[in-house]
């Protein structure tokens, strides 16, 4: 949301027109971007006027509030709640009429320093408003004369105010579409979205420290002078795949010549993993799981797998009570070249 608080009358205190227009409702009216206004008037207990609150929608979803004082009354009455009102605003307007010389001396000597003390410890922006067309230029200088009261307010003492506030100057020559959206609405806008985008900006900030506060921190442990250099191991696979191979650990193949004068030992679950031949040998896979018919041809051509009852010589290192599968090598030339092939199986 955005809080405005405006002070002061931009209406000519001299004039009888009773229906000149009020600079806030104007641009509340005619702003495209402001809709959904709602006034409420609040009154002392006297009747008198004290403040005009108007509620509207800005930017299409931002809520925007307006506190429109017309008198400076309530810095006499409750200098609190005043100061409480600047304090809590995002935008502060000030405004008065060039032809009202009085209500501006009055604003000058009395309320800008109690504002200006109340603005030292924030910074909200602040926008002067010096509203209307000057009706006598140069003020008279004689003494006696009553028409200093009446004298116009000059740019020079307007412009000195806004300094002294550290302020942002206008001169509204009349209210009109221009003045009012393109001029007092283009800077009062730019102020809106500054004070929008610094609020998302400490929300963010302030959701990060929440978060950050919850947030289990991890232990503070000192980091050793110089890290070990860790050095990997050569593996050993190859070499100890090729000596299940020779020293015949564990073997549960044993490959015969036709004259069961040749003994080749093996592993089932090596061979079977390198060729859809021995998985078919063995009996891990049938003949239907296998596409492949030339597999299946080569498979009875080269091989005959013996009934556990067959009576063949074990060779050393088996034990009788694991009986290996045992495996007649028909082609003579293929038996004398199974060792270097089953070598360059178990080489990996």
């Amino acid at each position: 949301s955005v809080n405005i608080v405006a002070f002061g009358n931009e209406r000519d205190g001299f004039s009888e027109d009773n229906q000149q227009a009020c600079l806030i409702w104007s641009y509340l009216g005619r702003s495209a971007l402001i809709s959904h206004i709602n006034s409420s008037l609040s009154v002392s207990h006297i009747g008198n006027p004290i403040f005009t609150k108007y509620q509207a929608c800005v930017f299409g979803n931002v809520r925007l509030v307006v506190h429109d004082f017309p008198l400076w009354d309530i810095f006499d009455s409750d200098w609190y709640t005043s100061r409480s009102l600047i304090g809590g605003a995002d935008i502060v307007v000030i405004k008065y009429s060039v032809n009202d010389k009085t209500s501006f001396q009055e604003l000058k000597d009395t309320y800008a320093p109690m504002i200006k003390k109340t603005l030292n410890h924030s910074s909200v922006p602040v926008i002067i408003s010096a509203v209307g067309a000057r009706k006598n230029g140069v003020p008279c200088t004689c003494p006696l004369c009553t028409l200093d009261r009446r004298s116009c307010v000059t740019t020079s003492e307007g412009v000195q105010l806004a300094k002294d506030l550290r302020a942002t100057y206008l001169e509204l020559h009349t209210l009109n579409d221009f003045y009012i959206q393109k001029y007092f609405g283009g800077v009062l806008e730019y102020f809106m979205i500054q004070r929008l985008n610094q609020k998302s900006s400490e929300k963010m900030k302030k959701r990060r420290k929440t978060q950050k506060c919850h947030r289990v921190q991890p232990p503070q442990l000192e980091q050793p002078e110089k890290m070990p250099i860790l050095k990997g191991e050569a593996s050993h696979y190859d070499t100890d795949l090729h000596n299940l191979l020779c020293c015949c650990q564990c073997a549960d193949v044993a490959f015969y010549a036709e004259d069961l004068s040749t003994v080749v030992e093996a592993h089932k679950v090596i061979l079977c993993a390198v060729s859809h031949l021995f998985m078919l040998l063995f009996k891990v896979k049938s003949p239907a799981d296998i596409r492949d018919a030339s597999i299946l041809c080569t498979a009875q051509s080269l091989f005959t797998v013996e009934m556990e009852d067959a009576v063949l010589p074990l060779p050393h290192g088996i034990p009788r009570c694991v009986p290996p599968v045992r495996v007649l090598v028909k082609d003579s030339v293929f038996c004398s070249c199974l060792l270097d092939i089953l070598h360059f199986i178990y080489s990996g």
